[in-house]
């Protein structure tokens, strides 16, 4: 997820150029294929009982929106699809981090299992709260920028493409919602007798993948390919 999603959309960026100019008949199809599956991935996220599941659904919902950034082969599109795999690809490895931390402890992935973690891991259900903040692309995050400028730019080539797009970020925002609630809020389930305490290298993962996120913050330009020396 954070690093071979990206393989395939630095090649997309890489190769379409090459191409010269694409057929509109070759790329409206694609792109509207995308847009759509925006909506139905988001849709899956929220009926989904298995938490790594749900985090791998949501690759592909973020996904579909770098793949009509690229096509639409303008330099907002490409500085945003830029910048949203670089957001992604550190959101997405922080919350399968997290979720492999419930799994060593609770060995299920079942959401309906998971629940009332909070009472049991404190500090490791701040590290959920600010990783589905951003995933959700809560602002100042990069992933809200990297959105804002994919979302303008297929506003930009139709107006009505708006109404997918803003669809697509209010179901990402719910799922991304429901994830935390199930997984911290609640009841802690009886089933755990004895739940270790978090150990201090999961922390220090979580902090290498939530620290360049809020540094990129103050520059993002020097992910979105228009930085300049």
């Amino acid at each position: 997820a954070a690093i071979l999603l990206k393989l395939g959309g630095y090649g997309l960026i890489r190769i379409i150029p090459l191409l010269g100019s694409p057929p509109m008949n070759l790329i409206f199809p694609i792109m509207v294929l995308a847009l759509w599956g925006i909506i139905m991935t988001s849709s899956i996220c929220l009926r989904q009982t298995d938490l790594k599941a749900l985090i791998a659904y949501s690759s592909v919902s973020h996904m579909g929106l770098v793949i009509t950034a690229i096509l639409s082969q303008t330099p907002w599109g490409l500085s945003g699809g830029m910048v949203l795999m670089v957001a992604h690809g550190l959101t997405s490895s922080a919350l399968f981090t997290l979720a492999n931390t419930n799994y060593e402890r609770a060995h299920t992935r079942t959401l309906l299992l998971l629940r009332g973690l909070q009472i049991a891991l404190p500090l490791m259900s701040t590290w959920w709260l600010l990783t589905s903040l951003t995933n959700m692309a809560m602002p100042p995050s990069i992933n809200l920028i990297g959105e804002l400028f994919i979302i303008s730019t297929m506003f930009n080539w139709s107006p009505p493409t708006i109404i997918l797009t803003g669809i697509g970020t209010l179901i990402t925002a719910s799922y991304s919602l429901y994830m935390f609630l199930m997984t911290q809020r609640g009841a802690l389930s009886t089933q755990f007798h004895l739940i270790f305490p978090t150990h201090t290298r999961e922390h220090l993962v979580l902090i290498l993948h939530l620290l360049p996120l809020g540094l990129l913050i103050f520059k993002p330009a020097l992910i979105s390919g228009l930085y300049t020396c």
